[in-house]
């Protein structure tokens, strides 16, 4: 499999300090994306399993209050039975598991028994929506979220929120979520930045996508009556 950037961070992909690896290709097209240079399923380095593991083994002084390992993208579960491997292979020596997913692999929950913290995007309830927007419609990412409701499992659930995209409806999204078992789900609002603006070789074709804090207080307070649980990293 292949990586384009990795890196130590605290708090905001996972539990405690992590070291965090972002891995190369995505599957969709979002026009807002802060690595775009992970899109394309080329370039990166290329690492085993094995090599993975040996540099987390060496890591492990630096996974304090509670940090591990968190593999993100790109699009982490392109490289699923090389990632299922490795996971299985961090599980074996007690090194705490994270992926960051869009959600979109339908083979997602074989990786699940070897994943100790699932962050999932949902970008959008309407899946035409989300197709304008990434190129890829929701239908997969429901039923993901539905079947790991369902297991009662942990889930992180992050909500990029860009003007003009999805901000429009926060009820749309507060009732698809309320209609399930959240109990063990967490929702974290992303609010829209320019971050990866400048690395954008095409056009880039977002325009007056940030957010006022009224928008974001709308969305707080819509999740909250409908007894979502809200987190922020």
């Amino acid at each position: 499999m292949r990586i384009f950037q990795k890196g130590f961070n605290f708090g905001q992909d996972g539990p405690g300090n992590r070291l965090v690896y972002h891995m190369q290709g995505c599957n969709m097209r979002c026009i807002w994306c802060s690595n775009p240079e992970g899109m394309s399923s080329h370039g990166g380095k290329e690492v085993s399993p094995e090599e993975i593991l040996d540099e987390c083994i060496r890591s492990r002084m630096m996974f304090f209050s509670g940090g591990g390992v968190t593999f993100t993208g790109g699009e982490a579960t392109l490289w699923h039975n090389e990632l299922l491997q490795t996971l299985r292979l961090l599980h074996e020596h007690g090194i705490h598991t994270a992926i960051e997913t869009n959600g979109t692999d339908k083979e997602l929950s074989a990786l699940l028994e070897y994943v100790d913290y699932l962050i999932m995007d949902f970008k959008h309830y309407d899946t035409e929506a989300l197709k304008k927007y990434t190129g890829v419609g929701n239908e997969t990412v429901k039923r993901n979220f539905e079947q790991i409701c369902q297991s009662a499992r942990q889930l992180h659930i992050r909500i990029p929120l860009i003007n003009g995209i999805n901000t429009e409806d926060p009820e749309g999204f507060a009732e698809y979520f309320s209609k399930f078992n959240t109990s063990n789900t967490a929702f974290e609002f992303l609010a829209y930045h320019e971050y990866g603006k400048g690395k954008w070789e095409e056009e880039y074709k977002v325009v007056d996508g940030f957010i006022s804090a009224e928008t974001l207080d709308d969305f707080k307070q819509c999740f909250s009556k409908h007894g979502l649980r809200l987190i922020i990293t």
